[in-house]
């Protein structure tokens, strides 16, 4: 099964708890919610407060990206505001396993990102330990970006891994991702994926739907 994850970094922060109702009322599953440091990636985005806030709102699914160092000092202050799934980055972590594992012992989902210059090699000891691996199709840290299309090799690489030996962990994709080259992912083997601009900019209601009737 494929899931479409909206991207509120995209979203018009003025009318957030608007747009979000309306990405949900057309049908979207997952939301996805982008935390940034200024530290691990150069950019800060919005944080706790932001979840906390989308949570009284919204029963989505809140797969939140921690594009943070040291992810580990916020896991259990996310969980109690409302994240669904959580997801590391393999370079920002230095203790991955006991991460992962506390994230599990919360009673949510784990996933571990990768950027586009990390090999998978990266996420092989972990993956035991994960629900959803995160292949990075453009540089962390900026929305609007192009998608990096050596990535597509990337995400068949994470399929066959999958496929092979850890059959149920989900494949997300994050960045630059489009009408124009969303088949081209889901015949790589991406079932989750997440995209901004592509939902936000317009009718959001209609590229919603438009993007789950092709999914």
């Amino acid at each position: 099964m494929n899931y479409l994850c909206p991207s509120i970094l995209a979203a018009d922060f003025w009318e957030l708890g608007r747009q979000v109702e309306t990405v949900e009322k057309a049908g979207a599953p997952y939301l996805h919610i982008d935390i940034m440091d200024g530290m691990f990636v150069p950019s800060i985005s919005f944080g706790m407060p932001v979840l906390q806030c989308v949570r009284k709102r919204s029963k989505l699914f809140m797969d939140v990206h921690m594009m943070v160092a040291e992810p580990e000092r916020y896991i259990e202050e996310l969980i109690r505001l409302g994240a669904d799934g959580i997801t590391i980055h393999v370079e920002a972590c230095d203790r991955i396993p006991e991460t992962l594992g506390r994230i599990r012992e919360l009673g949510v989902k784990t996933g571990l990102a990768i950027n586009p210059e990390t090999p998978v090699s990266a996420v092989l000891p972990y993956m035991e330990l994960v629900d959803m691996v995160l292949v990075m199709t453009v540089h962390p840290g900026f929305g609007g970006q192009e998608y990096i299309i050596d990535c597509i090799d990337k995400i068949k690489e994470v399929r066959r891994l999958i496929d092979q030996s850890y059959f149920g962990v989900k494949l997300e994709i994050d960045g630059g991702v489009t009408l124009g080259n969303l088949e081209m992912n889901l015949a790589a083997g991406a079932n989750v994926i997440v995209t901004g601009s592509a939902v936000f900019k317009g009718d959001i209601e209609a590229n919603v739907r438009e993007f789950l009737k092709r999914m």
